[in-house]
């Protein structure tokens, strides 16, 4: 099982990637994966902090929720 929740974190920050926006249903997955898992694995830290340095760039916007 901690195989496929690693690839969910993953494919998550890939798609915040791909479409260049972190929206709060991608944001919410993320944090849902991180709580049920407990702790981050080192592939899904590299993806998330590829996905903050993207932001910091400002290569990635933060999408508010409604």
């Amino acid at each position: 099982m901690p195989i496929r929740s690693s690839i969910t974190i993953r494919t998550l920050v890939e798609k915040a990637l791909y479409i260049r926006q972190l929206t709060p249903d991608i944001e919410a997955g993320i944090n849902s994966e991180l709580t049920r898992l407990g702790h981050l694995p080192e592939a899904d830290f590299e993806a998330l902090e590829l996905l903050m340095s993207e932001m910091d760039a400002g290569r990635i916007k933060l999408v508010p929720s409604f």
